[in-house]
């Protein structure tokens, strides 16, 4: 499969900057954040994509889907359809509302509630299956095939890709230089757009919680293997295996990291003490690889973390104790 390009991103950029906020970014020095030695004097620039409409970058992705013109035809009459955990169904819904379209959302069982309700509120057909997001994505597979509607996949579709890449597009428009990237990996697809974003000379590292370790399950295999999805994140990350973009972009990430789910809980609570912004686990991921010590940054190190979701319960989050006061 041919990896998704600059061209790509650009591509789609201004599609998407139509109707996405241009979310911010934050500058933190280490010390900040609780770092010490060298890793404090690191600069982290986070790009809130955690303040997009649904709560998460995913909007970019849905949103280049659904304005790409090859498809406007069997969009308006068969609407579109898509498997989510969560967080990729909400955005396809918030995007169909907002351009007029129908759209069927099914989700797994295991879905938090939190990410259900809002997609029944913004209209879409909402279908639950038992099970995880892979049950869910082969009843949309058997839905498509009956309605002949669009589908959308959350990381594995060249359109998709793209969208998100513009969130890293952005962060080094908005930061400036960077030397790093820390990308929280589930399928892969905002982790293949970042790739396909950024300078060749800036390093994208993959942050996986151990429940959901698809890259490095691959990378170990040598090829995308089935993992057994569990813990903190399984709702946002919990993909079964790598996607293919960003198998095919593989050769790109500098690192492949885990965290634990308590450094991401952690990482939430830092988030929230030092900056009072509410992350969920999938979007606490990346921030957690640095504050965990997993990537060590060096002195003076430009760090870009995205943020990438914020759909949780504020209340887990907030009686969370942390390390960071």
């Amino acid at each position: 499969m041919p990896a998704v390009t600059r061209a790509d991103v650009d591509r789609v950029a201004p599609r998407v900057s139509e109707h996405v906020r241009r979310t911010p970014v934050l500058d933190l020095s280490g010390s900040e954040l609780g770092l010490t030695g060298t890793a404090a004097a690191c600069r982290i620039l986070a790009k809130l994509d955690l303040l997009q409409p649904t709560g998460s970058f995913k909007v970019r992705g849905a949103t280049a889907l659904l304005t790409d013109p090859e498809l406007r035809g069997a969009l308006r009459d068969a609407g579109v359809i898509a498997a989510s955990g969560g967080n990729f169904g909400l955005a396809v819904a918030w995007a169909a509302r907002r351009l007029g379209l129908r759209a069927t959302i099914v989700v797994p069982s295991s879905s938090p509630q939190a990410k259900l309700d809002p997609i029944v509120e913004l209209g879409a057909e909402l279908v639950v299956v038992d099970g995880v997001y892979a049950d869910a994505a082969a009843h949309a597979v058997q839905l498509q095939a009956t309605t002949g509607a669009v589908p959308a996949h959350p990381y594995d579709q060249a359109q998709v890709v793209a969208g998100q890449g513009t969130s890293a597009r952005e962060l080094a428009a908005q930061a400036g230089p960077l030397d790093t990237v820390l990308v929280a990996c589930g399928g892969g697809g905002l982790l293949a757009g970042t790739i396909a974003a950024v300078d060749d000379d800036v390093e994208v590292v993959a942050v996986e919680t151990e429940g959901t370790p698809t890259l490095r399950a691959a990378l170990a295999a040598g090829a995308p293997v089935d993992v057994d999805v569990v813990g903190i994140a399984a709702s946002s990350l919990g993909a079964r295996r790598i996607g293919a973009h960003a198998w095919a972009a593989r050769a790109r990430v500098a690192a492949a990291l885990t965290v634990t789910d308590a450094e991401v809980a952690d990482a939430q609570a830092r988030l929230w003490h030092v900056a009072r912004l509410i992350a969920e686990p999938g979007g606490a991921a990346a921030l957690a690889a640095l504050l965990s010590g997993r990537h060590v940054p060096a002195a003076g190190e430009r760090v870009g973390v995205i943020l990438c979701g914020a759909n949780t319960d504020p209340g887990a989050v907030l009686a969370s104790p942390s390390t960071t006061r």
